[in-house]
């Protein structure tokens, strides 16, 4: 055991005295590997952060919501051209659905719509999302009421012109005021707010509650009616706890087939989304991007071998005298493999912390001054760190071997 411990420690030597005798054709060398290290764990880092983030925003959502609309959240076998000619879902559908649906917990009939204009007195908040529903969206959209209440289901079925506010949008109008049972304007009506809802943050998905409004569907419908191209409909429900998800989804799909009077030779015209597939389309299309990370570092990583390689070609030449001296004086053929093999994973070890150094740095800064956590994981650092002494083991083989292969008599005669 001590053999190795003083082999690490001159393996260490000789890499130091490698890195400050040639400091250019080292800093050159170890680039590769630094830049691939870097390029790696800067896509592993960012994916994964990405994927936390996503994570952490549909955390409050169940796996087991179903969204009923005329497109499909992933891709689909159906063609395009028919897919346009779906019917949207309708109100009488949704009233349907849950007048009919067995083990059903939640649903709503949500319209998503474009951003609109809110305006108190002389304050505007501009490009609001605009979320009209019905009341049981509270809970499937996982809204959490800070001040006021949420409308009700007395409220929701006559459409009475009440407003629940993101954080965002009460501080835009109102400052420092209660906006609790104050007067705004929407779509030229004034709206009584009720509500507003608890400071979200920013998120990756386009669905800032802190810039959103919450009001009832039928506000809308009475307003524009239900033939309105600026409007996509959609029933979104929940199952009650326990119940067999299959055998649910089948119903909901049959019982829909039974309102529209599609006939049993007929495909559907609808498609049943599932939130926890979408999760599945997520954590797919993250695999994807981790996969084409892999690739182009790959090349970094490889010109990164190369490089070390090189430098241990060079250190093997330069140090042939004295290999031929430890060779003569008994030292076995593992010794001078070894002593070269741990040189060449120091010296990869050295590139990939400074690649881990420079993912960090940025990491600090992205978290500092951009609205989105960048997290360097631990897991993250053993990969880079793993790479880092794997590329160094691949590089220094052929030196190493070449090394410890050499003729003492020769390798003395030759390096004198």
């Amino acid at each position: 055991m001590m053999l190795y411990f003083r082999l690490l420690s001159e393996s260490l030597r000789f890499a130091l005295h490698a890195l400050r005798s040639n400091k250019l054709r080292t800093l050159l060398s170890l680039l590769g590997v630094t830049v691939g290290i870097f390029s790696i764990i800067a896509v592993l880092a960012a994916v994964d952060s990405m994927d936390r983030n996503i994570k952490s925003e549909l955390n409050g959502f169940d796996r087991n919501m179903i969204y009923l609309f005329n497109h499909s959240f992933g891709p689909t076998d159906v063609p395009k051209w028919k897919v346009e000619q779906f019917p949207e879902v309708t109100y009488d559908e949704y009233e349907y659905l849950k007048r009919n649906l067995e083990g059903l917990d939640k649903i709503s009939y949500n319209v998503f719509t474009r951003s609109e204009n809110v305006m108190y007195e002389g304050n505007y908040a501009n490009s609001v999302n605009v979320s009209p529903c019905t009341t049981d969206n509270q809970f499937l959209d996982n809204v959490k009421v800070a001040e006021g209440r949420f409308f009700n289901e007395s409220e929701s079925n006559s459409g009475v012109p009440v407003l629940v506010l993101g954080h965002e949008v009460a501080t835009s109008l109102f400052g420092e005021q209660d906006p609790i049972g104050k007067q705004v304007r929407l779509y030229g009506k004034r709206f009584s707010v009720i509500g507003v809802i608890e400071k979200q943050g920013a998120s990756n998905f386009g669905m800032n509650k802190d810039s959103s409004v919450y009001f009832p569907v039928n506000f809308l419908r009475q307003l524009y009616g239900d033939n309105n191209d600026m409007v996509t409909p959609v029933i979104v429900l929940k199952p009650l706890s326990g119940v067999d998800m299959d055998q649910f989804q089948d119903e909901v799909v049959s019982k829909l087939r039974m309102k529209r009077g599609i006939k049993p030779t007929e495909e559907n015209n609808f498609f049943v989304n599932l939130w926890g597939g979408l999760m599945d389309f997520i954590d797919n299309i993250v695999a994807q991007m981790n996969v084409v990370g892999w690739i182009v570092s790959g090349f970094s990583l490889l010109v990164g071998g190369f490089g070390i390689a090189n430098i241990m070609f060079v250190s093997v030449k330069e140090r042939t005298h004295l290999i031929g001296i430890q060779k003569s004086l008994g030292a076995k053929k593992r010794f001078i493999l070894f002593q070269f093999l741990f040189e060449a994973i120091i010296l990869s070890l050295i590139g990939g912390v400074v690649g881990m150094l420079l993912v960090s740095l940025i990491a600090f800064v992205a978290t500092q001054f951009l609205d989105f956590k960048f997290v360097l994981s631990f897991s993250n650092i053993v990969i880079g760190m793993s790479l880092s002494a794997f590329i160094g083991l691949l590089s220094g083989l052929l030196p190493a071997r070449s090394a410890s292969k050499l003729d003492p008599v020769e390798a003395i005669r030759t390096g004198g």
